[in-house]
């Protein structure tokens, strides 16, 4: 689609030409008239006009084009294929809706394109499944045998085969292969599900992003966290799937963006074939791969299982050895969890990102899934166990013990420090200060400062005073700043600039980020400052405030993270914006203080109480009490507060109770940080101005999206079916 305003200067031409025509006495009194321009203000306006006049000419062939044409254009290249159109708040979702509603019916009923409504409405991944094959029953002796379920072994509508404990993670998500009496309720949870008629839709929305070069926070006493802040977080699976839904199959449970179970990184299985034995390193002697040849084509369910049977060979010694071992079991790895989330790829086999790597790298098959709830784990011949779920390591050889880690996190979206693509947002410099390699990081007193990596800096020596400073992580990095005490920003007397951007600034005790002397702005962008918690020892991880102690002519806060924003006594922010963005208090310190000044937020979400002078509020979400002293300026729009606030002229509104039952998590490190819960009621859910959500995710438009799929799914499911949408994340 073309840029709405491109710069083809066509204004300036028909400016100059109308201008032209217009006798030389009127263009002559125009300039020396007592307010002059008058008239050429009137002929800029028609050659504006008469520029959008042109570029529609131009563009009448692009416009026949649902890919080229403008959004005037896709309701009537709708109204040709005869789609019913998807909400226009959403429209992405339009253009793909006509660009493929021929593909859609020629295709229509069937699970591939249900599963790629998902993936071309929603912009989610999502899995398909019909409620009717999961139904307990009795087979006949007319059907063949019924088909056994991949992961559980367990019969299609017989009794489960329980000596598989995998299947039973599975269990009420997409993969269930255990069978269900009849549910004829309404569909409500779990309640609901199982009948004839429905039609589960499973729904991923949350996003999995890789990170490389993370410095892992170790343990005193042992062991390590894949967050260098040292908290728990579940370790995502990458999305696998194939792009291109003419290649579509059913998903399996690790092609999809979701938290990683332990059972399902042990989940393998092995069989040698000729092959596989053909592939061996050449230090395998003879004879071991002679016995080899006699347990080809033998499929076993587990690795215990499959050396259990190697040690029964007369070659055993050869064969369980700690360097032909684990060439074998890669070998004969199958298709699995293990196998997809740990990749094993020949030198000249394709890049295939794993769910997570260490360095020192580690073989796959030498490293085990684990529970570490103790941080102790016994796993003979192995070098590194790890548990997924709370993204603990502990090495089993000490030689093992990582000193960088990558793996993927799950996210709602593009808020806070992360490793998601703000190539836009990142300033261009000249010649950039680089920082790379972790460690101790002194800030310079001006200029631009890029740090290239994710690793873990600290102590951060605070920059001298400055008139600008632009300190920023490069596109797709998060790098771990952590601090030893506050930070402090100190501007010249003539007025400083700052600017930061993609950074994680955390600490062990509570810490501040100072601005000091008078800033005539200040931006923060895609950053964190850590609203506070605990790592996994119990030691509390220290919140990370915004403190002015200066004068502050305009603050921007953009798509961030923060804990409390405080301004001293005596000083002042005169402009405050904060757009798509989370503040948290964790004590009976208010999210945001500012006595003077005014406040301006816009899908926010506030975890705390929030004090302000003059406020103006849209879609923002406040998790506790408003006090705004200027109740005659400001306005608080689509917003929604506890009930005690002192609101600015507030307009289609919401007083909240209490924050009960809101959000799926308000600690921060959780996938589900400040995300609305499912049962959230609809007034939040979908209390904003465009029906999206209140609060930080509004944007994402995760209602809207909803709604649109519901639509298109009401016209492409076959009749008399009727689909449930869960949400498996």
């Amino acid at each position: 689609m073309a840029d709405p305003t491109p710069d083809d200067g066509f204004e300036r031409y028909f400016a100059e030409k109308l201008w032209e025509r217009v006798p030389a006495v009127y263009r002559q009194e125009d300039g020396a008239a007592e307010r002059p321009g008058v008239l050429r203000a009137v002929i800029e306006v028609i050659a504006g006009q008469a520029a959008r006049l042109r570029r529609s000419h131009d563009r009448q062939w692009e416009d026949r084009f649902i890919d080229l044409c403008d959004s005037w254009a896709v309701p009537y290249l709708g109204a040709l294929v005869g789609t019913r159109l998807v909400s226009a708040l959403d429209p992405t979702a339009r253009r793909i809706d006509v660009a493929k509603t021929i593909y859609y019916r020629r295709r229509k009923g069937t699970p591939r394109v249900l599963e790629e409504l998902i993936a071309d409405i929603a912009r989610w991944e999502g899995v398909v499944v019909e409620a009717f094959r999961g139904l307990v029953r009795a087979p006949h002796g007319l059907e063949p045998p019924p088909a056994r379920g991949r992961f559980s072994a367990t019969p299609r509508g017989g009794l489960a085969d329980l000596r598989r404990p995998f299947a039973s993670t599975l269990a009420g998500g997409p993969f269930d292969e255990y069978a269900h009496t009849p549910d004829m309720r309404r569909s409500r949870g779990s309640d609901g599900r199982w009948a004839i008629r429905k039609v589960a839709f499973h729904l991923f929305r949350l996003r999995s992003l890789p990170v490389a070069g993370v410095t892992p926070f170790a343990r005193p006493g042992g062991g390590f966290t894949f967050d260098p802040s040292g908290r728990d977080i579940p370790l995502f699976a990458p999305r696998t799937r194939a792009a291109d839904f003419d290649d579509w199959r059913a998903a399996l449970p690790w092609e999809l963006p979701a938290p990683i179970s332990c059972r399902l990184l042990d989940d393998a299985a092995f069989l040698l074939d000729d092959r596989a034995i053909a592939g061996l390193p050449v230090t395998v002697p003879a004879p071991a791969l002679a016995d080899l040849a006699t347990i080809r084509h033998v499929r076993y369910a587990s690795e215990a299982r499959f050396v259990d049977q190697l040690g029964r060979l007369p070659q055993a010694a050869t064969l369980v050895s700690a360097t032909v071992l684990p060439a074998i079991l890669e070998a004969a790895l199958q298709p699995g969890g293990h196998a997809a989330l740990l990749p094993i790829v020949p030198p000249s086999g394709p890049t295939v990102r794993p769910a997570f790597a260490t360095v020192p790298a580690v073989r796959p098959s030498l490293i085990v899934g684990a529970n570490l709830d103790t941080w102790s784990a016994t796993a003979p011949g192995k070098r590194l166990a790890v548990s997924p779920e709370r993204g603990r390591i502990v090495a089993l050889d000490p030689a093992a013990s990582p000193t960088q880690v990558s793996y993927h996190y799950g996210t709602p979206g593009p808020i806070g420090a992360g490793s998601y693509a703000r190539g836009a947002s990142i300033a261009a410099a000249a010649t950039p200060v680089v920082a790379a390699g972790g460690g101790p990081l002194v800030l310079p007193a001006g200029g631009t400062i890029d740090v290239s990596d994710s690793r873990t800096y600290g102590p951060i020596g605070d920059p001298g005073a400055f008139t600008a400073l632009v300190v920023q992580a490069l596109d797709r990095e998060r790098p771990y700043l952590r601090l030893a005490g506050d930070l402090i920003f100190t501007a010249a007397p003539t007025g400083g600039e700052l600017v930061l951007e993609g950074l994680w600034l955390g600490s062990a005790g509570p810490c501040r980020v100072v601005l000091a002397g008078p800033f005539r702005k200040v931006a923060i962008r895609h950053c964190t400052f850590d609203p506070g918690g605990s790592d996994v020892t119990g030691a509390a991880i220290g919140p990370v405030a915004l403190h002015v102690t200066g004068a502050v002519d305009e603050l921007a806060i953009d798509a961030s993270i923060l804990g409390p924003i405080d301004v001293a006594s005596g000083a002042v922010i005169d402009a405050l914006t904060i757009r798509d963005s989370i503040l948290q208090s964790r004590s009976a310190t208010p999210a945001l203080a500012s006595p003077l000044g005014e406040v301006r937020l816009a899908r926010t979400t506030v975890l705390g109480d929030l004090r302000a002078e003059r406020l103006w509020a849209d879609d923002t979400l406040v998790a506790g009490v408003v006090d705004a002293s200027d109740t005659q300026d400001g306005c608080f729009r689509f917003s929604a507060a506890f009930a005690a606030s002192r609101l600015p002229h507030p307009f289609a509104s919401v007083v909240l109770p209490d924050a009960r039952g809101l959000f799926r998590s308000t600690r921060f490190g959780d996938p589900g940080y400040a995300q609305l819960a499912d049962g959230a009621a609809d007034r939040v859910a979908r209390g904003a101005e465009t029906g999206s959500e209140i609060g930080a995710f509004s944007a994402l438009d995760n209602p809207i999206k909803a709604d649109s799929l519901a639509h298109k799914v009401d016209e492409f499911l076959p009749f008399g079916l009727a689909p449930i949408f869960v949400n498996a994340d």
